[in-house]
């Protein structure tokens, strides 16, 4: 099994499924379907094949292949996962397979659509399983830049009231338009890839090995001076992508205006390549930068989770409460890794895999209701439920993990982010450095509160509360044919992994572990001193 490239069959399959839609006629609706469909079904069986072969006794990278690209300057197509790459790849792998199906009526442009889409999805599963630094950033390129003409050709406008004193701006820069989100995602993520570039350059010339491999690189010794300024940027630059406050407002307004798939694979994976890269690059690589900022990086984690959450439940369109929903859960994510416990780390990880799927579904679902009600305003909807039972039950079901019920996987994950943080004072380095940080698990237990709040509101006002006339609404119907794949796939998971989350948490500790341990380490002097 470990001589066949499953890793390279995962990451590249989408790729070549784009390659060969150029070749399929426009006109061949259902040919363009099967082959993008086909593509996501392999990279969910290499996924599946690779989660059941890696040997956790063992860790560490595993299922490794290396190809020469630049050798003179040490450049290699090097692959490999570890447990998190594992948990990682599960989840791109179901929400790209639900994402195709939920775009299955698609009729603007689907071959182009759907080239994209797969050529994104293609940057995603690289940027999980690069050992090279430079191929991990050319990855993460590829995942990010496809989603300028996603939202720009196929995504949706609104328009947003001009009001204050800057509202001839509104009109300006035509806020709330797909070409105005389309554009502010794209020039605020290419600002944090320079930093993030300027970050990998600095490595690799500190260093002195003449090599861009991951595990060489995070061997070397880099002096703490370099470390205080280097992680910042790294924070800053994969932040910027993982939603952290304030570089978060391209985010809702992307969520907001890109079509379905996109919204998909936009909040349940690209901005797990931001908190991935902070935790994978920044914080194993830069340990006593990461020792030294990680007050900072969880203050600022605690407004992500606070102010999302707020938010949110002061908009009215449905697409924009899950966006700014998202910014509060990567907020999460981004707390754990502060903690700087096994706790945490195991949370955040585990948090970027649960939100991946609640969201994933969540946006399935309002392009449903969106599609056959033709509005996303909650409360000019209600009574859905009798129109739509199944549609209800599935955006039920999310909306409770979502506020952390027990029983999915929501809860799992910030149940030990929390408990990280209330631990952290005295099991981490910032418990020797006597900072305290036990408020951030009360800050995180806000936050769910809050969540709580809109979530029910939400639930209640466009499904089981009153509404008007449903006669307003003559195109309700439920789920039909391929539009039950997404929900029963992210919907099932999200139940499997709440109920048993020892699935997957063997996996993610593995790496936590063993990367916490190296972190200790090399930051733990440094802290002290």
């Amino acid at each position: 099994m470990v001589s066949i490239p499953w890793l390279s069959i995962i990451v590249f399959s989408p790729l070549v499924a784009a390659l060969a839609l150029l070749f399929v006629p426009s006109q061949s609706r259902a040919a363009t379907r099967v082959i993008a469909v086909s593509s996501t079904l392999v990279s969910l069986a290499g996924s599946l094949v690779v989660a059941f072969g890696y040997d956790l006794a063992r860790g560490g990278y595993q299922f490794r292949e290396s190809y020469p690209l630049v050798p003179g300057v040490g450049i290699n197509l090097d692959f490999g996962v570890d447990g998190w790459g594992v948990s990682l790849l599960l989840l791109t792998s179901l929400i790209i397979f639900a994402g195709a199906f939920a775009t299955w009526t698609l009729r603007n442009r689907d071959k182009e659509f759907y080239i994209l889409l797969l050529a994104l999805v293609a940057g995603v599963f690289g940027v999980f399983v690069s050992l090279d630094l430079f191929v991990f950033f050319l990855f993460y390129e590829i995942a990010v830049l496809p989603m300028y003409l996603l939202i720009g050709i196929w995504g949706s406008t609104k328009k947003v009231a001009e009001a204050g004193p800057f509202r001839f701006i509104f009109r300006l820069l035509d806020i709330g338009g797909k070409e105005y989100a389309a554009m502010k995602l794209t020039l605020m993520l290419l600002i944090g890839s320079a930093f993030i570039l300027a970050g990998i350059l600095a490595m690799y010339y500190s260093a002195g090995e003449h090599s861009f491999s991951l595990e060489v690189l995070e061997k070397a010794h880099y002096p703490r001076s370099m470390q205080l300024w280097v992680f910042p940027i790294l924070w800053m630059g994969f932040g910027t992508l993982g939603g952290v406050f304030p570089f978060h407002t391209w985010s809702p307004d992307g969520h907001a205006s890109a079509p379905t798939a996109v919204s998909m694979l936009h909040a349940g994976v690209l901005m797990k390549l931001g908190a991935f890269g902070v935790i994978r690059i920044g914080m194993v690589m830069m340990p006593e930068g990461a020792a030294a900022w990680a007050f900072v990086v969880g203050a600022v984690a605690v407004i992500n989770v606070v102010y999302g959450a707020l938010s949110a439940m002061s908009q009215t369109d449905l697409k924009y409460v899950i966006a700014y929903s998202s910014v509060s859960h990567m907020g999460v994510v981004m707390l754990g890794a502060a903690t700087l416990h096994i706790d945490g780390w195991n949370g955040a990880v585990y948090q970027m895999f649960a939100h991946g799927l609640m969201t994933g579904l969540f946006f399935a679902l309002v392009g449903l209701v969106y599609e056959k009600a033709h509005s996303r305003e909650i409360f000019r909807m209600g009574g859905f439920a009798r129109i739509m039972p199944g549609i209800a039950v599935f955006f039920t079901l999310a909306g409770l993990s979502s506020l952390g019920m027990p029983g999915l996987a929501g809860f799992v994950a910030e149940f030990l982010v929390f408990l990280g943080a209330w631990e952290a004072d005295a099991k981490t380095l910032l418990g020797h450095a006597g900072i305290p940080v036990w408020w951030w698990a009360l800050a995180g237990i806000l936050g769910a509160w809050i969540t709580a709040v809109y979530v029910l509101r939400a639930v209640r006002a466009i499904f089981w509360g009153p509404g008007p006339d449903l006669e307003r609404y003559p195109e309700l119907t439920d789920f039909r044919g391929p539009e039950w794949v997404a929900p029963i796939t992210l919907g099932v998971c999200l139940v499997v992994f709440g109920v048993a989350p020892m699935l997957l948490l063997p996996f993610i500790d593995a790496s936590s572990s063993e990367y916490l341990e190296v972190f200790k380490t090399a930051a733990l002097a440094g802290v002290i001193r």
